[in-house]
């Protein structure tokens, strides 16, 4: 297995893991918010489900092309890696707002 693959694969994994965490702790949020403007009002929602598997699927199909636009070249794997991280990222900020915004 070469190691974009299994950069591509871990990132998932974890996208993955963190919607599974989040999904248990907002069960009773049939609409999430995707978007905030600058004052704090929820700009646009989505259901549950789709708000979670966004960013996850978002991430599989970015880090697979770029896997493939990358194959062979042994010194483009940071940038694959770099892409990943923004991703995880990305999605742990919107994850910490959702719950830390989301009434209990």
């Amino acid at each position: 297995m070469s190691i974009d693959v299994l950069i591509v694969l871990t990132c998932l994994a974890i996208l993955a893991g963190m919607s599974l965490f989040a999904n248990g702790r907002l069960r009773d949020h049939a609409r999430l918010p995707m978007q905030w403007s600058l004052s704090g009002t929820v700009n646009w929602s989505a259901p549950r489900p789709l708000a979670l598997a966004l960013t996850p699927l978002l991430a599989a199909v970015t880090l697979a092309g770029l896997a493939v636009l990358l194959r062979g070249n042994a010194d483009a794997s940071w940038a694959l890696m770099v892409a990943a991280l923004s991703f995880v990222g990305a999605h742990l900020l919107h994850l910490a707002l959702l719950l830390r915004r989301a009434p209990h």
